[in-house]
């Protein structure tokens, strides 16, 4: 049976998982480390895992697998997924695959060298826009349909 876990800390497309799953029955892990707010649907359950780094990205690596959806900014997260078996979103719909996983940990590392060697070095990534969200709504409903079938 497909499960769909949201690395739920600072995920901006809570709401809008919670509604594609519900619409396909299928069963949503908000994994957070707490401060989220439980839903009334009871197909979401929201997992409180202790404080600590990673402890949430552990907790949804050590359950995911193939058949389910795992929704996730964090590459090293979406890189043991991805080996599991999983179907892989980023917030912004961007499938994360066996095809391009590599290339993602290579820019992260990249991107977190660059940052270390310049600590004046300001910004950060792109704001969230209307068309992300669009983007993740269409990439779920397709990636749902393909992991329950």
């Amino acid at each position: 049976m497909t499960t769909l876990y949201v690395d739920a800390d600072a995920c901006p497309v809570k709401s809008e998982a919670e509604r594609v799953a519900t619409r396909h029955r299928v069963p949503v892990k908000m994994v957070c480390n707490g401060g989220l707010r439980p839903s009334a649907n009871s197909l979401v359950e929201t997992v409180i895992v202790p404080e600590g780094p990673d402890i949430a990205d552990m907790w949804i690596a050590e359950r995911a697998g193939a058949g389910d959806v795992v929704i996730t900014g964090d590459i090293p997260l979406a890189a043991k997924c991805v080996q599991a078996g999983a179907l892989v979103l980023k917030h912004d719909g961007e499938p994360l695959t066996q095809a391009n996983i590599g290339n993602a940990l290579a820019m992260r590392d990249l991107m977190y060298d660059l940052r270390a060697a310049d600590p004046f070095r300001q910004g950060g990534g792109k704001g969230f826009s209307k068309s992300d969200r669009s983007r993740f709504l269409d990439a779920l409903e397709r990636v749902l349909r393909k992991a329950m079938s």
